[in-house]
């Protein structure tokens, strides 16, 4: 189960949101081996593209150096789905390369009512778990 705080769900809506109608995407990192998500980093899309998203090379080596020197880890990976449901796609689970982490999913394509579901992503299977939103 993912248990994340009500203002980082509220940042990444908003992300998913404001970049819409391109993907949004962006890591939540907290305290290595904690699994609790605590720093909202949001990232560019660098393929800007409303059916794929790509971190920038440079950008990521950049956090995982920062990560690594503050002794977090990727906590949560996020990304939107603009016009589809959000379940991770073939691409997502191609790239899905944390094992710990938790991938986020939000779907912007029906402005009013955003999803947001949570998944593991290891070795190809994915497994779809709840998620718990405290305050």
């Amino acid at each position: 189960m993912l248990t994340i705080r009500r203002d980082i769900v509220d940042a990444i809506i908003a992300h998913a949101r404001r970049d819409h109608p391109d993907e949004a995407c962006g890591v939540v990192a907290g305290p290595e081996g904690s699994d609790r998500p605590e720093r909202f980093i949001p990232m560019l899309n660098a393929a800007r593209s409303p059916t794929f998203y790509e971190f920038d090379s440079m950008d990521l080596l950049r956090l995982y150096r920062e990560m690594d020197d503050r002794d977090e880890e990727p906590v949560v990976i996020y990304h939107s789905h603009t016009a589809t449901e959000a379940y991770p796609s073939r691409t997502d689970i191609s790239y899905a390369s944390e094992p710990n982490a938790h991938y986020v999913l939000v779907s912007t394509r029906d402005e009013n009512d955003v999803e947001l579901r949570s998944f593991r992503i290891v070795d190809g299977e994915v497994t779809e778990e709840d998620v718990k939103i405290v305050d």
